[in-house]
């Protein structure tokens, strides 16, 4: 692998991903099958893989799982559903109907599973209030595009549902309810996984008044009206909470900890940077190159290479119109920071294989990037300003392309260091 960095980088990922597969990660959390009624439940971009190893456990259930379009998978008794993300859609909100419906009247001699990835957000829609369809969609892309940390745009996806923060678990009370969480959030806050569905938060309508006015997102007026008042997310301490236990069993520092063990195998050492990064991608880029070149000088002649891993979930501040990503993003930066420094290579890509909203997991970028972009009419700085990253690895033959990944951990970033 010394001698072809960009291969390596792309192993590194795959090991990410692979050990996050809920196939090989979510068995040991389950417990024996309880006798009587089962019912599962779950939506996120994971949770039809999650139901696929659900029954490969317990055999055929009864329940309805929503997933992303082309995220579906084969299941024995449980419905597949498959919606919009990263905007909700009119497939998703009827889904999400259908799934309420399977709860109401349960009793406490039933239990429920619940299976939440990351994209139960936009996957389980139920408007709040007078608030429809093309109202949400509205407040959704506004969030996507105003450069939002993810905990602030949950707080605002939670309270304009009926079904987010606790509210999927008190529409199941009393019966009993294990939540599965596949964690792709900074921190792994199981209140923040898909927005909360299965667990109560402490925020108010006035939080998310503020986070509004942050980000200067104007609303309809069917939003204001239904933050006049207090909103349907459940404290913790709810009693209608009182018989769901959550539980994550996947997470962004497992898949690091696997790539690190990888690179360590090709003789590489590893510095983490950590699993919960957060800020706007372009800037943690530059700050990443500027780490990457010190610790190049610092080391001098290297006999082992050295990679930097991190995670996490960075932002894009939507300026222009062109086609991008967080991990695109940050990678086209590091490559316009870097400017073609010999002996650094590195990679960013979703773990879920969708880097915003294409079908594209992320790009990889070396000291070879600004020469093959030239005579191609593009500059690195001019693709950056129209957040046309995507566009601008296409050209260059650069994308990482994964097809669904069945599972998400979110962002896994690798720079690799050698000497010059």
């Amino acid at each position: 692998m010394a001698d072809r960095p960009d291969i390596m980088l792309r192993s590194l990922f795959e090991k990410a991903v692979d050990v996050a597969d809920p196939m090989k990660s979510l068995a040991r959390f389950l417990p024996e099958k309880p006798a009587g009624r089962v019912v599962v439940i779950g939506a996120g971009k994971a949770s039809a893989r999650m139901a696929e190893a659900v029954e490969a456990e317990w055999g055929p259930c009864e329940g309805l799982v929503i997933t992303r379009y082309g995220y579906g998978r084969p299941t024995q008794g449980i419905e597949i559903v498959e919606a919009a993300h990263p905007v909700p859609d009119a497939a998703g909100q009827a889904a999400t109907e259908r799934l309420l419906d399977l709860l109401k009247g349960l009793g406490g001699d039933v239990f429920v599973l619940a299976l939440i990835s990351g994209g139960a957000s936009a996957l389980l829609t139920a408007p709040a209030g007078d608030i429809n369809l093309s109202d949400k969609q509205a407040v959704n892309q506004a969030l996507l595009a105003s450069g939002a940390p993810i905990g602030q745009m949950n707080v605002v996806r939670k309270h304009l549902s009926n079904v987010k923060g606790g509210q999927l678990a008190a529409a199941a009370y009393p019966a009993k309810m294990l939540s599965l969480l596949l964690s792709d959030v900074p921190g792994d806050d199981p209140a923040e996984i898909g927005s909360g569905p299965t667990v109560g938060d402490e925020s108010t309508s006035a939080d998310v008044k503020a986070i509004l006015d942050q980000w200067k997102i104007e609303v309809p007026a069917s939003v204001s009206a239904v933050l006049a008042e207090p909103t349907g997310v459940l404290s913790a301490q709810d009693t209608k909470l009182s018989e769901v236990t959550n539980t994550i069993f996947a997470a962004p520092s497992q898949s690091l900890e696997a790539a690190k063990t990888l690179a360590e195998k090709f003789g590489c050492d590893v510095e983490l940077l950590g699993d919960a990064l957060e800020g706007e991608a372009r800037d943690i880029a530059v700050e990443h190159a500027q780490l990457a070149l010190q610790r190049q000088k610092e080391r001098g002649h290297m006999e082992r290479p050295l990679v930097l891993l991190s995670g996490g979930e960075l932002t894009v501040t939507r300026r222009g119109d062109g086609i991008g990503g967080p991990n695109a993003e940050y990678a086209l930066a590091l490559a316009n920071a870097l400017n073609g420094a010999a002996g650094i290579y590195a990679i960013a890509c979703d773990t879920d294989g969708v880097d915003g909203a294409a079908e594209v997991a992320g790009a990889v970028i070396g000291p070879d990037t600004p020469a093959k972009i030239a005579g191609l009419g593009e500059t690195m700085a001019g693709s950056l300003e129209r957040n046309d990253a995507h566009t601008f690895f296409n050209k260059i033959g650069d994308q990482v392309v994964t097809g669904p990944t069945l599972t998400n951990v979110n962002d896994f970033r690798a720079i690799y260091i050698s000497s010059v």
